[in-house]
């Protein structure tokens, strides 16, 4: 998809956009599309038709996240509400917690934890200056709810907390639809552990397709930091059938892999989770990934987005 057009056309639709988005907050039934260029590409939030005031953003068209304004708890992506389940295992339902999301996108994941953890508080780290503008523009955090926002790379972004700080570390990133490569090694992972305290999780989004070198290479990186590791995914993509995307929880104490479970197959598209002798089966000897040695996760095929 081309990033570029022309300029005085892409600022009529941007304030086009703009206008129809005040006009959805207010109820209107024929609310458009917003269009406008952001640091990563061109991002495009198009309204849900079945919903009064959900949106959905697309960079260079490949979705990126769905928020529901009225209903922030609503996760409509598969992987979301797969990290959502996480959300709500990390501690006793709604007790607040201290959570660090690496990737912002619409922030569905840190309004999400907002709305089912009240007082909890946040850091959300989104390279992308000029998005972190637009989704706050057109898509308004609630004002009472502790989220920061910080504008900067995700590992510089980590590299601010303080030890020990984190219930939870969610990496959601991509770049376009790519993980950048200084985010999937050892040296990151040993970062995110320095973060979350004793008890707390990490969760990633982790995206690949066969033969999984990809996803097997990560397992292994995670767990150089943490003993307790679990994957969640679409069973087809565990076979290595198609490309997708798997959810990678670890922890330091043991998982609620039960309830996990349990969760994961009653979602509209079941998903299967992998540990213990399975997953070490599944990672297939796989080695750590070092920042020598990184590189961007892999490219989806075309047909992914169509």
């Amino acid at each position: 998809m081309a990033r570029a057009r022309n300029k005085r056309s892409d600022d009529k639709r941007s304030d086009d956009g703009r206008a129809a988005g005040r006009g959805a907050r207010r109820g209107q039934a024929s609310a458009e599309a917003v269009v406008e260029p952001v640091d990563g590409g061109l991002a495009q939030l198009l309204p849900d038709r079945d919903r009064a005031r959900a949106w959905t953003l697309l960079i260079d068209g490949a979705p990126q996240s769905h928020v529901d304004l009225d209903d922030p708890a609503y996760l409509s992506f598969e992987y979301q509400r797969r990290l959502g389940h996480v959300i709500d295992l990390v501690a006793p339902p709604g007790k607040p917690v201290h959570a660090v999301h690496l990737g912002g996108g619409a922030l569905t994941l840190a309004r999400y934890t907002a709305a089912t953890r009240p007082r909890s508080t946040q850091q959300v780290v989104e390279r992308d200056a000029a998005l972190v503008q637009l989704v706050r523009r057109e898509l308004p955090l609630d004002p009472n709810a502790r989220i920061r926002v910080r504008s900067m790379d995700a590992r510089e972004g980590l590299a601010k907390v303080p030890d020990g700080w984190a219930d939870l570390v969610i990496a959601d990133v991509f770049s376009g639809a790519r993980t950048p490569a200084h985010l999937t090694s050892v040296e990151f992972v040993t970062d995110v552990r320095r973060v979350v305290k004793a008890s707390g999780v990490y969760a990633a989004n982790l995206a690949d397709g066969p033969p999984l070198a990809h996803l097997r290479g990560q397992i292994a990186t995670v767990a150089t930091s943490f003993p307790e590791l679990a994957l969640v995914a679409d069973p087809t993509v565990l076979r290595g059938k198609r490309f997708g995307n798997a959810v990678l929880v670890a922890s330091g104490h043991p998982l609620p892999i039960t309830e996990l479970t349990r969760r994961a197959a009653s979602d509209p598209h079941p998903g299967r989770v992998e540990h213990g002798k399975e997953l070490t089966d599944f990672t297939g000897g796989a080695t750590p990934v070092t920042d020598a040695a990184a590189v961007a996760s892999p490219a989806p095929p075309p047909s992914v987005f169509r």
